[in-house]
């Protein structure tokens, strides 16, 4: 038996949350922020979850940076700072049967924060890796980071996330996720 908690690759999806050009600049630590989200979608690939993405009104913000496109599918277009204002999106998670949902991106206190509680209130089990997560000022990412934890949502980091969803090693599955943990690591170190 395992603590209903950890992730269940069979139940898990990942949510990318506004990951856009001209957003990136406002924010500290952003190749750090690109690296662990880069990491979380190689993990997604590597245990095949479904994941999708959205990009907060690309008119005046821009698109999604490029270096997570390709790990991407296409990004739905919002003006909700919640990704459940995008019915599809809950319908997607809902329609894949996936109630565990992983979710990424920025700003933590604005489109995340709301995102987290409105997929809390459908029902969902809400992971947030907190290197994955960013928000211009530090407080405003803290104090979101709390809310969310004391409305439920489970905190944890990206490397936490992989291995919870690996389960076991021994596997070529877990030799692969290896060396997605070891390039991360040698990146974070040179940034």
């Amino acid at each position: 038996m395992r603590h209903p908690t950890l992730l269940d690759r069979k139940q898990a999806a990942v949510l990318v949350v506004d990951v856009q050009e001209k957003l990136l600049p406002l924010i500290p630590q952003t190749a750090s922020l690109i690296l662990n989200i880069r990491f979380m979608l190689e993990v997604a690939r590597l245990v095949q979850l479904p994941v999708q993405a959205t990009e907060q009104y690309p008119k005046g913000l821009g698109p999604t940076t490029g270096e997570l496109v390709p790990l991407l599918p296409p990004r739905k277009e919002k003006l909700d700072f919640s990704c459940c204002g995008v019915p599809e999106v809950v319908a997607q998670f809902r329609d894949a049967q996936r109630r565990q949902i992983v979710v990424v991106g920025i700003e933590t206190h604005v489109c995340v924060l709301q995102t987290v509680l409105d997929l809390l209130a459908h029902g969902f089990q809400v992971h947030v890796p907190v290197d994955a997560v960013a928000a211009r000022f530090e407080l405003d990412h803290r104090v979101a980071l709390e809310r969310m934890r004391t409305a439920g949502a489970i905190l944890s980091s990206v490397e936490s996330v992989g291995f919870e969803l690996l389960q076991r090693a021994g596997t070529a599955e877990f030799k692969e996720f290896s060396r997605l943990v070891q390039e991360r690591a040698h990146a974070l170190s040179v940034c």
